[in-house]
């Protein structure tokens, strides 16, 4: 049996070939979207795995540090420490800024860690962990910086002694490591022109500046120039010990909020990309559509093209089904052509995305399974037009 599909992608390959590759990239952007997802739920992972910590202890009534806003005082480990099953508590702060390295601004998290406690990165590539108390870093490579650069967090200047990998934020930002009292000076501290005047003001409240209380003032300013916060308190627990239990007697008694792993990553995953997620989801619902727009288009107007050919194989007695085949096999064709060039595209270009792009084989095999069931549908709009053809068409003017 002649193959009405197989002669007619011969007949014009060029055209079948640029539609295969026009769907394809289209195919490509939906298999990056995906990827964006992927990528965006292992970085809100890697965060709590490179953390080293099994419990994250945060202000009271909130979901902090990384989805909400978090100060607690930085003497609330030492308590912490005194709990059972507790291995090792230390604080951290973290702040996302701009790092400046020469006239280059980059996007970073800054984060503020005790050396050789939860929160210190946990492998390098390249350099040395930090072992000054000041103004040195430890950056991710992603940053794009280098050893012994000289890079200006707030006011100070820190050289970086250290590179790391795969250290980022639950957005993707690099992470910067710094020591934790420059990092609570950097988030916490005010400028010195806000300090002067600061000063100022409480040096005019006759409250605050008694004349008859020597050093009163004094000690008000030295409290307001001194900064005893950090974001989180992150928990090591000793094996054997469940970590809800050690989280529950820290709420109740320590009147602070404790979350384990599993209920950080809900945290990180259901509610602070859920709004991204939602958002690709509907990229990826438009995408499919337009894609089964252009299928069914091409096939249907390439069907157009030969309705004298079909015509003739009616004539001489060839089943309708065999027809519908022919035109099914050759959307599907064209979707198998599509997909492998958008397996190729997006495979070429996810490392070039400023975020993490996760390209897993299991949503390369849905998205397959995908393309074909899309262009199986389309091809119905062609089928149906195909099978209404009259043979006496074949014989007519």
């Amino acid at each position: 049996m002649i193959s009405l599909a197989g002669r007619d992608i011969l007949h014009s390959w060029g055209k079948f070939v640029l539609t295969g590759m026009g769907l394809g990239l289209l195919i490509g952007v939906t298999l990056s979207m995906a990827g964006i997802y992927r990528g965006m739920v292992d970085d809100a992972r890697a965060l709590l795995h490179n953390s080293g910590a099994d419990l994250w202890v945060v202000q009271q009534d909130t979901q902090g540090p990384y989805a909400e806003a978090s100060s607690i005082r930085d003497d609330a480990v030492r308590s912490i420490l005194g709990l059972p099953g507790v291995a090792r508590a230390a604080n951290v702060t973290y702040l996302t800024m701009q790092v400046r390295h020469e006239a280059t601004d980059v996007r970073a998290m800054v984060v503020g860690f005790e050396p050789g406690q939860p929160g210190e990165p946990g492998y390098l590539v390249a350099g040395r962990h930090i072992t000054r108390s000041h103004y040195e870093a430890v950056a991710d490579v992603r940053t794009g910086f280098q050893l012994d650069d000289r890079i200006r967090v707030r006011r100070h200047d820190y050289t970086v002694v250290g590179l790391t990998q795969r250290m980022v934020s639950s957005g993707g930002d690099p992470m910067v490591f710094i020591p934790l009292k420059d990092a609570q000076e950097a988030q916490f501290l005010k400028d010195n022109e806000a300090i002067l005047n600061e000063r100022a003001r409480t040096a005019a409240n006759p409250g605050l500046n008694r004349p008859g209380v020597p050093g009163l003032l004094e000690a008000i300013q030295a409290t307001q120039s001194s900064n005893r916060s950090v974001n989180a308190v992150l928990v090591q627990v000793r094996p054997g010990f469940p970590a809800e239990a050690v989280a529950e007697p820290i709420r109740r008694w320590k009147h602070l909020e404790a979350y384990t792993r599993e209920q950080m990553e809900e945290i990180l995953v259901a509610k602070l990309i859920a709004t991204s997620a939602r958002q690709i989801a509907m990229f990826l619902v438009i995408l499919a559509v337009v894609s089964a727009a252009i299928v069914a288009f091409i096939i249907y107007t390439m069907t157009l093209g030969k309705i004298r050919e079909i015509a003739v194989l009616k004539l001489i007695g060839t089943r309708n089904r065999t027809i519908a085949g022919m035109i099914l096999q050759q959307a599907l064709g064209l979707g198998l052509i599509g997909f492998v060039v958008g397996k190729v595209a997006a495979t070429f270009w996810a490392p070039f995305f400023p975020k993490y792009v996760l390209l897993e084989p299991g949503d390369a095999v849905r998205g397959l399974i995908a393309v074909l069931l899309i262009c199986a549908l389309a091809s119905t709009l062609a089928i149906r037009a195909a099978l209404k053809v009259d043979p006496a068409a074949a014989i007519g003017g």
